[in-house]
């Protein structure tokens, strides 16, 4: 649904009720705003699920008397996501934008590599001379942390290169080109939730011990995987410095176990209750 809304920018002086003013007539369950009601997604008692199509009728209908709406239909866009239907599932991808990043990076030729970080790389804050404009690494830099989202194969140098976003060099915008050029060759690369897959939990962890040059911090990195559906991962650089390898795996363990204890409580929440303890694979 799309709501022709105004978003304010700037200081309210106006009086705004966060609940209904005594003299505003109201039912439980409604929320009033100067004599507007917006249902909530409760009516008559009742909660809409995904698949009731009547009740979803009703709640557009409701909206629509007071608010001017305009129903799309079936999800295909949104903020930049491209969403898929097929009969093995929901696709997910972000190739058109991806095409908008190579325009914003005014990288013209079309050169293309197979990894997006080479092997065994490590960089540092003093790697290189420093660019005369950091503006452009930080642009590119934060456009690759949204594509993330459907992304998880850049996840880990994506994580690398914002480190240096406060003072990038040469060699750490050579990386950001790596990573473009290895898009350039994936870039209708989807992410796929299967409508067959199960609703069984798994999750698997691995650590890099000490990788960090000037810190020695390791780096922790996960997924999780409701059935065959790809669904959390995380790559991201400790807090702490961890004096052994097994002391790190412990860290990441910790980290995977707090994403899947959320994770079960979400489902949960969905009406799927998982009753089996969830695996946990640990690569040590």
């Amino acid at each position: 649904m799309d709501v022709k809304n105004s978003f304010l920018n700037g200081d309210l002086q106006e009086e705004v009720f966060m609940v209904p003013p005594p003299s505003v007539p109201h039912k439980p369950g409604e929320c009033t705003d100067r004599g507007r009601i917006l249902l909530s997604l409760y009516v008559d008692d009742m909660i809409i699920t995904s698949d009731d199509i009547d009740g979803i009728g009703l709640l557009k209908s409701e909206l629509a008397r007071s608010f001017v709406m305009k129903d799309l239909g079936m999800l295909h866009y949104f903020l930049g996501i491209e969403v898929g239907l097929s009969p093995k599932g929901y696709i997910l991808s972000q190739s058109k934008y991806i095409g908008d990043i190579f325009d914003r990076s005014r990288l013209t030729d079309n050169k293309i590599v197979d990894t997006p970080i080479e092997n065994n790389a490590r960089y540092s804050l003093t790697d290189g001379s420093s660019l005369p404009d950091p503006a452009l690494y930080r642009t590119i830099v934060g456009s690759l942390v949204y594509l993330t989202i459907t992304r998880p194969d850049i996840a880990h140098d994506v994580h690398i290169v914002c480190q240096f976003v406060t003072a990038p060099t040469t060699v750490h915008w050579s990386d950001v080109l790596r990573i473009l050029r290895y898009l350039r060759g994936t870039q209708f690369q989807s992410l796929l939730l299967s409508s067959s897959s199960s609703l069984d939990l798994r999750a698997f962890s691995d650590a890099d011990w000490a990788v960090d040059p000037s810190d020695h911090k390791s780096i922790t990195g996960f997924c999780i995987f409701l059935g065959d559906s790809l669904i959390s991962w995380k790559s991201k650089k400790q807090d702490v410095i961890s004096r052994t390898s097994t002391e790190a795996e412990y860290h990441v363990m910790a980290s995977t176990t707090f994403e899947t204890v959320w994770l079960r409580w979400l489902l949960a929440d969905m009406g799927v209750f998982l009753h089996e303890p969830t695996p946990l694979f640990c690569d040590n």
